[in-house]
Parts: structure tokens; C-alpha cells; sequence
């Protein structure tokens, strides 16, 4: 069995996977390398869930890494992450660390457990022009022809993100001897999650939380540098409170399609997690109802079994 060089923390959102994992980084001496796709922007807190105090322990922080490292209105995307996860790796490693890869978007988390070969593809203005001219529906058909398995199905949701998925897909098609290396990971992944009905309630609680923390002020203020539709890019909770800020609907409205729209997020993390299980990938599972110390003593069982004592 080769030597781990890599702890993986994820769960569901509202799992409390972060604050676990800097307690555990702290344990064995490592750092924590955030796979969220939305805490890389600057200026997007609350609605992204960054909390800087889980990272707090024993009154120290937690060394993290790619949170914070982009702009808002900027299009951050998976190969960008994997090049970024790399440099952070590699770093923490080269000073006898341990590195701690933590979040929940699992297309971010399998392009470094699977190694995926990603390459950052040029623009091609001519397709793009040809693109441009078809509806939605009819770049999604073109694009699952190309690709038939769609690992990410947000891809489809928006037509420049279709545009340039199939811009990727055609660009790799005339390009088969491409190649592009990647370290060796070898991994344990501990995974924290709740049962149905409490992960429902967590996530409501939180949301009221995040709301009365200002939440609509955030985008509110995000709203004077990026345009209504460039923000409702980035997620749940900034599409619907821009859609209540520009009118769209009333904040009761809001909160209860807000409310159900992250509760289906959810849903679909874990049918992604299941999906890596099936594939291979072993998650060890926490119950996210066990406390602090029952958690850290059960991944000291499971650490060990992989030779890493804390």
C-alpha cells in the first residue's frame, strides 16, 4: 500500500465537513486546500458559506489555500482548480506537511482523486460565431453527442457554458494524442453526513442564519460590480436574492424557492458521492450527529489503518 499524501474531507452542504477538517489538519499537521467552487471569489462570504472562524483552533488558524484568489465576475473553472490544487500540493508537501483537500464539489474532487488530463483549451472564435446562432436545446444534443457521459450537467444550464464545453469537447476530439502529467495521489477520504430530515433542517436553519448575517446586503453590494446575470452564475443563493433585488419575486418567495432549491443541491451531492462510490472511490462515512471527539476518534481508527498517528 502506498504511503497517503493526501486526506480528502467532503460531505454534503451544511455538513460541518470544514471545521472537522481543520481540527483534524491541526491533528496530524496539515493544511487545508479548500474544493469549493465558489469560496475561490473575493467578496462573496456568506453566500458562499465561508466561515474563516472554522478554521480557528485552539486560537490559531489553519493554514487554507484557494479561498479568496479570484474576483467576482471572473468564470473560475475545473482546470483552473486542478492547476491551482497542484501548486498548492506540492507546496504544503515540500515543507513535510500533510495536505487536507476539503469541500463538496465533487466534479472538483474527482479531477484530482482520478487524475483527470485537463489542459487549458484555446478559444476558437470561428466555432464560437457558428455556436452562437443555435438555441440551447440544440447545443445540448450536439454537446452529448460529443460527449455522452456528461460529468457536469450545469454545462447545459446556460448557453455560454454549453458553447464553451463543446468548444472543450471538439477541441480534445482533434487532439487524441494529447497527454499532460499528474502526480501520483493516493488518498483517504472521510466523509461526513447526515440523515435526510436533519441535513433538511440544518440547511434551513443555516440559510435563516445567513440571511439575518447579511446576505441580501452582500449581493446587493456585489450587484454594483457585476451585472444581474453574470452574478446569478455563481450559485443558489445569489440567483435568487438578485431575482428578489431586481424585483422578480417577494423575499417569501424567494426564501421558499431558495430553500428548496438547496435542499435538491444536496440531494444531488450525495447522488454524486455515490456515484464515486460505485466507481471505486471509498468514502468513509461519519454520522455528522457524533460529536466532535467521536468523529476525530473514529478517523483516528481509520488513519491508522492507512499509517498515519495522531
Amino acid at each position: 500500500m502506498s504511503a497517503i499524501n493526501l486526506i480528502t474531507v467532503t460531505g454534503p452542504t451544511a455538513s460541518g465537513k470544514t471545521h472537522f477538517a481543520a481540527v483534524l489538519a491541526d491533528k496530524v499537521g496539515g493544511e487545508i486546500i479548500s474544493a469549493d467552487s465558489r469560496q475561490v471569489y473575493r467578496d462573496m462570504n456568506i453566500g458562499t458559506g465561508k466561515d474563516y472562524d472554522d478554521y480557528i483552533v485552539e486560537g490559531q488558524t489553519v493554514p487554507y489555500h484557494l479561498i479568496d484568489i479570484r474576483n467576482p465576475g471572473y468564470k473560475y473553472n475545473v482546470y483552473e482548480f486542478q492547476k491551482d490544487f497542484l501548486i498548492a500540493f506540492e507546496e504544503i508537501s515540500a515543507k513535510g506537511k500533510l495536505p487536507l483537500l476539503v469541500g463538496g464539489t465533487g466534479m472538483y474532487i474527482e479531477a484530482v482523486l482520478k487524475g483527470y488530463k485537463l489542459i487549458n483549451v484555446p478559444v476558437n472564435p470561428a466555432l464560437r460565431e457558428k455556436l452562437e446562432k443555435k438555441e440551447l436545446s440544440e447545443l445540448t444534443a450536439l454537446l452529448k453527442k460529443l460527449k455522452p457521459e456528461l460529468h457536469n450537467t450545469t454545462d447545459t444550464k446556460h448557453k455560454k457554458r454549453t458553447i464553451r464545453a463543446i468548444e472543450i469537447a471538439t477541441w480534445y476530439q482533434n487532439h487524441p494524442e494529447v497527454e499532460t502529467s499528474f502526480p501520483e495521489i493516493n488518498t483517504v477520504i472521510i466523509g461526513i453526513k447526515y440523515d435526510r430530515n436533519s441535513r433538511r433542517r440544518r440547511i434551513t436553519e443555516r440559510l435563516r442564519a445567513r440571511l439575518e448575517e447579511g446576505m441580501i446586503e452582500e449581493v446587493a453590494r456585489l450587484l454594483k460590480k457585476v451585472s444581474p446575470e453574470d452574478l446569478m452564475f455563481y450559485g443558489l443563493e445569489y440567483k435568487y436574492i438578485t431575482m428578489h433585488l431586481t424585483g422578480q419575486m417577494s423575499y417569501e418567495e424567494m426564501f421558499k424557492k431558495l430553500e428548496t432549491a438547496i435542499h435538491q443541491f444536496a440531494k444531488r451531492q450525495m447522488t454524486w458521492f455515490r456515484k464515486m462510490e460505485r466507481e471505486g472511490i471509498n468514502i468513509h462515512w461519519l454520522d455528522g450527529h457524533m460529536s466532535l471527539e467521536e468523529k476525530l476518534e473514529r478517523a483516528r481508527n481509520i488513519m491508522g489503518y492507512y499509517g498515519i498517528k495522531f
